[in-house]
């Protein structure tokens, strides 16, 4: 192959206006343009065809359960989110972290949902006390991963919409099982299980558990004026060496405890979308 010794051309004005022009201008571009041309480029999944409730989960698995169960295409295959809907509500697999939470919010902003449910993994912080496979129904999260810092000033906490939680509640009681409460703590490290430090602070904010992409969840969807809510599922206590998650112990959880997991999450949406609930503002009897 004869090398190309030309030095490479910056693309003009012109020709940077046509890469755009297919569904915006660049000079015009608004959040609300960028996020209806990006999220179908990031799920494969016409706008037409997202459901007004929303589950958003971390593993590709979950999605093909839900695909299975309802008998329906799985969207984006070879994209960096998976997507799939049935009875007006779709599943999104947005990957992991406070970043990819924050960018799954802001690009559901294009079908503006009226309910985001996230169902994701935790680690149990109260040694003795939590155990593989127990529901964490968050109260509020700490925001400890930096992303939630570009949405909204760090003096706001991170809280759920309450109506959605009640929800989440009920449904679990329907499937008899307990839950566990409290505070967890979102952060941008993956891998802390070998500092002494960083446990020790844990144990001072007094969590109940601790995750990559709550926090983040609920303040982008507060920002953004989207009732959001979390279940998220124990799958190792990693305060201890012996509890920490190993490829063995994650596919335990995930074969004993992922579709009752997804199970719930879908139970909730469908009794807020039985219901009418307004997951947004919910009024309290005297």
């Amino acid at each position: 192959m004869k090398k190309n010794d030309d030095p490479p051309r910056s693309l003009s004005k012109a020709e940077l206006d046509l890469v755009w022009q297919e569904n915006f201008e660049i000079e015009k571009a608004s959040k609300a343009a960028i996020v209806k041309d990006w999220l179908p480029r990031y799920t494969g999944m016409a706008l037409d065809q997202f459901g007004e409730y929303v589950l958003l989960v971390n593993f590709a698995g979950y999605v093909k359960d839900f695909a299975d169960q309802h008998e329906v295409d799985i969207y984006g295959l070879e994209r960096p989110m998976q997507a799939a809907t049935a009875r007006g509500i779709t599943i999104i697999n947005f990957g992991i972290g406070s970043p990819n939470a924050g960018l799954v919010i802001d690009l559901l902003e294009a079908i503006k949902p009226k309910a985001v449910l996230f169902l994701g993994k935790c680690g149990g912080l109260k040694t003795g006390k939590n155990h593989n496979g127990d529901l964490i129904l968050p109260i509020a999260a700490i925001r400890g991963e930096g992303t939630s810092n570009d949405y909204l000033p760090p003096e706001v906490p991170a809280l759920p919409a309450f109506a959605l939680q009640k929800a989440v509640s009920t449904t679990i009681r329907e499937y008899e099982r307990d839950y566990w409460t409290g505070v967890v703590y979102t952060t941008n490290k993956r891998v802390w299980e070998h500092r002494e430090d960083f446990k020790a602070k844990l144990r001072d904010l007094r969590c109940i558990a601790i995750d990559m992409e709550t926090a983040t969840i609920f303040v982008a969807a507060f920002k953004d004026q989207m009732p959001a809510g979390a279940l998220l599922l124990v799958s190792d206590m990693p305060m201890t060496r012996e509890g920490i998650k190993t490829e063995a112990s994650d596919k335990m959880v995930t074969s004993q405890f992922a579709k009752t997991h997804l199970a719930i999450g879908v139970g909730s949406l469908k009794q807020l979308m039985n219901n009418g609930i307004t997951v947004k503002h919910l009024r309290f009897e005297t």
